[in-house]
């Protein structure tokens, strides 16, 4: 019988430092075998998963002897944090490890966008050769707006002031005398969306956040401007962003995180023919060096709450 069940994909470094305290599972075809997963929990003492597995009441009932939830990434969505609180379940995210990298995929994509590049390869070896397409502009001196200023906007914000970026934020839960305002303007949301030339989005998906990108904000966003999403799917409209590439009101997007994952031939709606568009399959978090960090944090979490280290 397991102590550990694995549900998704974990570095090799993590999974190993588990095996060697406990007798551990590391299956990610479990995600999509939902029948399987919970046939096998009843005695599992530490669940780890990324953002699919649904950690809901079923779940729970079927692990009654559940003690922690280790979360290979830091967005709770998926895990039911009143259930587990009522059943004294430990729910243990790998904050911070995976700030860098979601802060370089935003950059990344800015200067993509901006610099109108991505797209540019077919045509240069088919030969049409799109020299004018191909040119776009610089982000130098332009505003990026982010929505939120945690942890991973604060890393943002320091590469685009590198960049010579004006940034401006909006994040009403933040300290206005909160050391992360330096070198950052605080404003309103409606000002940010109106003034900004790429806006980047760093706050979970609540009731108040849902959608929170629709129609009405999208048109408010100034034209030719760029949106990009790395929080959760659900904050954007995706309809509503289609139609703004479409038009051309916006100048680009780029969506890692979508109301459906994985995105399906039904879900993606009006995107698949969206020009300026890149979207990846919710991997801004995920690289080699990050992937490392969010392994060995999250069996450190698991064996700490196993061993009576912090139940917390």
């Amino acid at each position: 019988m397991a102590d550990v069940v694995i549900t998704e994909f974990m570095d090799d470094d993590g999974v190993a430092s588990l095996s060697s305290d406990f007798a551990t599972i590391y299956d990610p075809t479990l995600v999509d075998d939902r029948p399987r997963l919970l046939g096998m929990l009843e005695s599992v003492r530490g669940l780890v998963v990324r953002n699919r597995t649904q950690v809901d009441v079923e779940l729970l009932d079927a692990a009654r002897d559940l003690v922690v939830v280790g979360r290979l990434g830091v967005g709770l969505d998926n895990i039911d944090l009143v259930a587990c609180a009522d059943r004294g379940v430990a729910v243990k995210p790998a904050i911070g490890a995976n700030v860098t990298a979601v802060a370089e995929y935003v950059i990344l994509t800015a200067l993509a966008l901006t610099r109108r590049v991505f797209d540019a390869t077919t045509g240069v070896l088919d030969g049409s050769w799109p020299r004018t397409e191909s040119v776009g502009g610089e982000v130098t001196g332009k505003r990026l707006g982010l929505v939120g200023l945690g942890a991973i906007g604060r890393a943002v914000a320091d590469r685009a002031i590198a960049l010579s970026m004006n940034v401006i934020a909006f994040d009403p839960y933040l300290d206005p005398d909160d050391p992360a305002w330096e070198g950052v303007s605080r404003t309103s949301f409606d000002e940010l969306v109106k003034a900004s030339d790429v806006i980047s989005i760093h706050v979970p998906l609540t009731d108040s956040t849902r959608n929170l990108f629709g129609r009405t904000t999208i048109a408010s966003m100034r034209p030719g401007s760029i949106l990009i999403n790395t929080a959760r799917g659900g904050i954007v409209d995706e309809d509503a962003l289609a139609r703004a590439l479409l038009s051309g009101h916006l100048g680009g997007a780029a969506l890692d995180v979508f109301a459906t994952e994985p995105v399906t031939r039904a879900s993606r709606g009006r995107l698949v023919d969206a020009p300026n568009l890149i979207a990846t399959p919710h991997i801004a978090g995920i690289t080699e060096e990050s992937n490392a960090r969010v392994g060995m944090m999250t069996a450190d979490h698991v064996r700490r709450a196993l061993t009576g280290g912090d139940r917390r």
